[in-house]
C-alpha cells in the first residue's frame, strides 16, 4: 500500500478540509454504531428475563465512569418498568434504537458527502496535470511514444484511476475507523476472544494481499494492451483513405481483431481475479465467525469467562459488524491494486523529464533584427547517430535562407532547432549573439512564426484559428492579416464568414485555403523570424500561386528560413544551403551554385527536377 499512500500525499493536500470532515463523521458513525448495538443487551435481557439485579442510582464521581454510566442506565430502565410497565419500556428502548440508527446513518451520509469533492477533485487535478504535462513535453517525447497510447493513458488510465482508486477512498477512510473502534470495544468486553480476532484478521489480510499483487500485474498488462488498441484505432482513422485505396480493410481488421483478442484475455483475467475478492473475503469472514462462536461458546459453557449470553451476542454483533467493513476493505484493496497499475502508466507521462528548460538566469530578448548563427552544431535523436554534423551557418537579419536537399538530409531537423523543439547535441545557436538556451523558451518562441507543409488547424472558427497565437486580437486585425494572406475573399464567401467552423483539422476547407489561414495566423503574430517548411509543396498550381504571393508579403523584412523541394520557389533567396547526409555541402545564391566551378550538388538537384517536370 506504499504506492497508494504516495498517491494520497501527492494529491490530497488541497482537500485536507474535506478529508478531516470525512474522518470526523466516520468516527462519529462508528461510535453511534456501537451505542445503537449496545441497546440490544437490555432488550434481550428484558425479553428473556436474564438480569434480576436491582440497581440504585450512583452519582457521577463515585466510581469508574463506565461502571457509573452502565449502572445508571439500568437504574432508569428498571424505574421505567416500575412506572410504565415492561411493554412501554421495551417500546422506548426500540425507539431509542431507531433514533441512534438514524443518527448513525446521518453521520455515514455526511462522511460520504464530504469525501465526494476530494475524490472528484483529485481526478480533475490529475487530468489537468496530464494535459499540462503533455503541452510542455518536448516534441522528441512523442517521437518515441505512440500517440494512441498517450491518448489511452489520458483517457482510459485516468478513468481506471477514477473508478478503482478514487471510488475506494470512502471505504479506505471509513472502514479502518469502524474496525478499530469495534476492536477496541471487543477488547473491553472480552480480551480472550479478541486475541483470536487479532490472529485471524492478519492471516486473511495476507491471503487477500497476495491475490491483489497478481491483479496489479495483470491490470498493468491490460492497460498497456488498451494503449496498443487505441494506437491502432488512431492510425486506422488517420490513414483510412490509404486503407481503402489499397483494399487493405481485411488486413487492418485482422490486426485489430488479434490485438483485441489479447485485450479480451487480459480483461477476463483481471475481472476474474477482481471477482474473487467478495467470495474469498466472505469465506474468510464466515470461518472467523465460526471459530469465534466455537471458542466463545466454549468459554461460557466452561465457566472460564464473566461473559453472559446477552454480552456474548453483543460481542458477536460487533464482530459481525467488522466483517462487512473488512470485506469492503478487501474489495477496495483489489480495486486500488488495479488502479495502481494505471497510475504507473500515467506517471510515465507525469514523471517524464523535459530537457527543454528555461535557464536559471534568463537573458532579455535581443533588441536587434534577429540574426541567427549556427556554431559547430551537431544533433542526434538517439544519442548514437548524428542527424546533423558540423553545421556552421549565419543568417543575417532580414535575410532569406533556403535549405534544399534530398529527403532525410536534415532540413526540417535543422529548422526545429531554432525554436528549441530540440537542443543541439553539441555546439550552439545564437540570435543576435545570444545563445538561445540563455533565453526563456516562451520569449524565444514569441519571435518565431511557422508555416508548415501540413496546415495545422483546430476544430474551431476561422477567426479563432487565425487569432490562435495572439491574445485579444480584434476582427479588424484578423481581417487585415487574412487580406495579406489572400484569404479574406474565400472566408467572406462562406456561410458564417469568420465565424465558420473549419472542422476537424480544417477538413471543410481545401488545401490552399487551409494554408492561407496558416499564413494569416503567422502574419497576425508578426514574428521576427519566419520558418517555412515545404509551405507550398502539397498545393496545385493555382493555389500555389496565391499562397506564394501571400508568403512573399509575409517574408518582407523578416529573417526567413525556407525549406523547399521545389527549387523554383527559392531561386530568389539571399542564400541557398544544400544539405546532404546531415552536412551543409554547398552554399551560395542560385546563380553561384549553378556556376561551372560549383561543387555540383545543387546543379544535380536542378537537373533532376527539370527532368521530372519534362
Amino acid at each position: 500500500m506504499k504506492d497508494f499512500i504516495k498517491i494520497l500525499r501527492r494529491f490530497v493536500p488541497p482537500y485536507k478540509k474535506y478529508l478531516a470532515l470525512n474522518i470526523l463523521f466516520n468516527i462519529l458513525a462508528a461510535f453511534l454504531t456501537l451505542f445503537s448495538f449496545a441497546l440490544i443487551i437490555p432488550i434481550l435481557e428484558m425479553l428473556f428475563k436474564i438480569n434480576d439485579t436491582v440497581y440504585s442510582y450512583m452519582p457521577m464521581g463515585t466510581g469508574d465512569f463506565k461502571d457509573v454510566l452502565v449502572n445508571n442506565f439500568y437504574y432508569y430502565i428498571q424505574q421505567s418498568v416500575v412506572d410504565w410497565g415492561p411493554s412501554v419500556t421495551l417500546a422506548l428502548l426500540a425507539a431509542a434504537l431507531v433514533v441512534m440508527t438514524a443518527l448513525k446513518t446521518g453521520a455515514t451520509y455526511l462522511s460520504s458527502y464530504f469525501i465526494i469533492p476530494l475524490r472528484s477533485g483529485i481526478v480533475r487535478d490529475l487530468r489537468n496535470y496530464m494535459f499540462d504535462k503533455v503541452t510542455v513535453l518536448p516534441i522528441g517525447f512523442f517521437t518515441s511514444e505512440r500517440k494512441g497510447d498517450v491518448m489511452a493513458r489520458m483517457s482510459g488510465d485516468v478513468a481506471e484511476i477514477e473508478f478503482s482508486i478514487m471510488s475506494s477512498l470512502d471505504m479506505f477512510f471509513k472502514n479502518p475507523v469502524m474496525i478499530i473502534v469495534c476492536l477496541t470495544m471487543m477488547v473491553a468486553i472480552s480480551w480472550q476472544l479478541t486475541i483470536f480476532v487479532f490472529i485471524l484478521l492478519p492471516i486473511a489480510g495476507l491471503a487477500m494481499g497476495k491475490a491483489g499483487r497478481k491483479l496489479k500485474r495483470t491490470s498493468f498488462e491490460g492497460q498497456t494492451q488498451w494503449g496498443v488498441l487505441m494506437s491502432t484505432i488512431e492510425e486506422t482513422l488517420g490513414g483510412l483513405r490509404i486503407v481503402k485505396a489499397f483494399n487493405a480493410e481485411e488486413k487492418v481488421r485482422r490486426r485489430f481483431h488479434a490485438e483485441n483478442q489479447v485485450f479480451y484475455r487480459l480483461s477476463n483475467s483481471v475481472a476474474r481475479r477482481q471477482s474473487l475478492a467478495h467470495p474469498l473475503s466472505e469465506l474468510l469472514g464466515t470461518t472467523a465467525i465460526a471459530i469465534i462462536l466455537w471458542f466463545g461458546g466454549s468459554l461460557i459453557l466452561g465457566g472460564h469467562t464473566a461473559l453472559d449470553a446477552p454480552k456474548f451476542i453483543y460481542y458477536m454483533i460487533i464482530f459481525y459488524s467488522i466483517i462487512n467493513p473488512a470485506k469492503d476493505l478487501s474489495k477496495a484493496v483489489y480495486s486500488i491494486q488495479k488502479g495502481l497499475a494505471s497510475m504507473e502508466r500515467v506517471d510515465k507521462i507525469l514523471d517524464a523529464r523535459n530537457p527543454i528548460v528555461d535557464p536559471s538566469s534568463p537573458k532579455p530578448l535581443p533588441a536587434g533584427g534577429a540574426g541567427i548563427r549556427f556554431d559547430n552544431v551537431d544533433f542526434s535523436y538517439d544519442g548514437n547517430t548524428d542527424v546533423l554534423r558540423d553545421i556552421n551557418l549565419e543568417i543575417a537579419p532580414g535575410a532569406t535562407v533556403a535549405l534544399v536537399g534530398q529527403s532525410g538530409s536534415g532540413k526540417s531537423t535543422l529548422a526545429d532547432l531554432i525554436p528549441r523543439f530540440y537542443d543541439p547535441t553539441r555546439g550552439r545557436i545564437l540570435i543576435d549573439g545570444t545563445d538561445i538556451r540563455d533565453l526563456r523558451v516562451h520569449d524565444l518562441r514569441s519571435l518565431m512564426g511557422n508555416v508548415n507543409q501540413e496546415a495545422i488547424l483546430f476544430n474551431d472558427t476561422i477567426f479563432n484559428n487565425i487569432a490562435f497565437g495572439v491574445a485579444e486580437a480584434t476582427l479588424d486585425e484578423v481581417r487585415a492579416a487574412a487580406r495579406i494572406a489572400n484569404a479574406d475573399d474565400f472566408i467572406m464567401a462562406t456561410d458564417d464568414g469568420y465565424d465558420t467552423v473549419v472542422g476537424d483539422r480544417g477538413c471543410r476547407l481545401s488545401g490552399g485555403q487551409r494554408q492561407r489561414l496558416s499564413i494569416a495566423r503567422a502574419i497576425l503574430k508578426n514574428p521576427s523570424v519566419l520558418i517555412l517548411d515545404e509551405a507550398t509543396s502539397a498545393l496545385d498550381s493555382e493555389s500555389e500561386a496565391l499562397v506564394q504571393q501571400a508568403l512573399d508579403r509575409l517574408m518582407k523584412g523578416r529573417t526567413t528560413l525556407v525549406i523547399a523541394h521545389r527549387l523554383s520557389t527559392v531561386r530568389n533567396a539571399d542564400l541557398i544551403c544544400v544539405l546532404h547526409e546531415g552536412r551543409i555541402v554547398e552554399a551560395g545564391t542560385h546563380a553561384e551554385l549553378l556556376a561551372p566551378d560549383a561543387a555540383g550538388f545543387y546543379r544535380r538537384l536542378v537537373e533532376m527536377q527539370s527532368l521530372a517536370q519534362a
